[in-house]
């Protein structure tokens, strides 16, 4: 059997995508060197999906920055039980809801609405939310100018993106943005995913939703991601929706057309 690497002809493409094209082989298998990549990128992934989000580090970052925020805990107890019901990382526990019904939001007896709410959320990459939720915030709050309402922002550990929905539901709020680490994949162990809903309530669709995907150095920018957010989130209250309704025009807006 021979061992030589024989050299795939799309080798050269390698340099334009971190995608495993072009990897030859030797005899019927991989080389040493991409079976070795391979097992580190899928241990990576593994790694992203157990690994705890460390809250007080994250939050002592928050208030470094500004930033108020209170931390929540859906109805699953443990990381094995996450993964197992997904349904109970939608809900939040009695003492999460006991929480965040007793925050003082606005003097009576004529409370403004909020306008939206921001859910930091573990997901299934907390290496992601724990890396990029800051470096996103920061150009979001920029791009909002302080036009909106915001409450108080949440750390939610054990957290589904409908989780949002009950949270925006009790704090009366009328958007949440949730950003919470998305599935792992073989090159992007650190994938920060965006989801907006307005009129956030139980039972929520996602296609009621807006999603913005793979927001980290190396694919969506948190800079440009911000960009995006803020135009999604000032259409989405001027027009009461979000999800298939709220075509994502922000490109149009950013490059200067009407």
């Amino acid at each position: 059997m021979s061992t030589e690497v024989q050299q795939d002809p799309w080798e050269p493409l390698r340099r334009h995508t971190p995608a495993r094209i072009g990897i030859g082989r030797a005899g019927t298998s991989l080389p040493t060197r991409e079976l070795l990549d391979f097992n580190a990128a899928h241990a990576q992934a593994r790694d992203a999906v157990l690994t705890p989000l460390n809250v007080a580090a994250l939050g002592a970052d928050l208030s470094g920055a500004g930033w108020a925020w209170l931390s929540v805990q859906s109805r699953a107890a443990g990381r094995d039980i996450y993964l197992r019901r997904p349904d109970l990382g939608r809900r939040l526990d009695e003492a999460s809801l006991e929480r965040l019904r007793s925050l003082p939001l606005e003097p009576a007896p004529a409370p403004a609405p909020l306008d939206l709410v921001i859910v930091l959320g573990d997901g299934l990459s907390a290496v992601a939310t724990q890396t990029h939720a800051l470096r996103l915030l920061s150009p979001l709050k920029q791009a909002l100018g302080g036009q909106m309402r915001i409450g108080p922002l949440l750390i939610a550990t054990q957290a589904r993106v409908a989780l949002g929905d009950e949270i925006g539901a009790v704090l009366g709020a009328r958007a949440v943005l949730v950003l919470l680490g998305e599935r792992p994949g073989l090159s992007s162990p650190d994938s920060l995913g965006a989801y907006l809903t307005f009129g956030p309530a139980l039972g929520r669709s996602d296609a009621e939703r807006n999603c913005v995907s793979n927001i980290r150095p190396a694919g969506l920018v948190p800079e440009l991601a911000a960009q995006r957010l803020a135009w999604l989130l000032r259409e989405a209250l001027r027009r009461g929706l979000s999800g298939v309704g709220l075509k994502d025009d922000s490109e149009r807006e950013l490059l200067g057309g009407p």
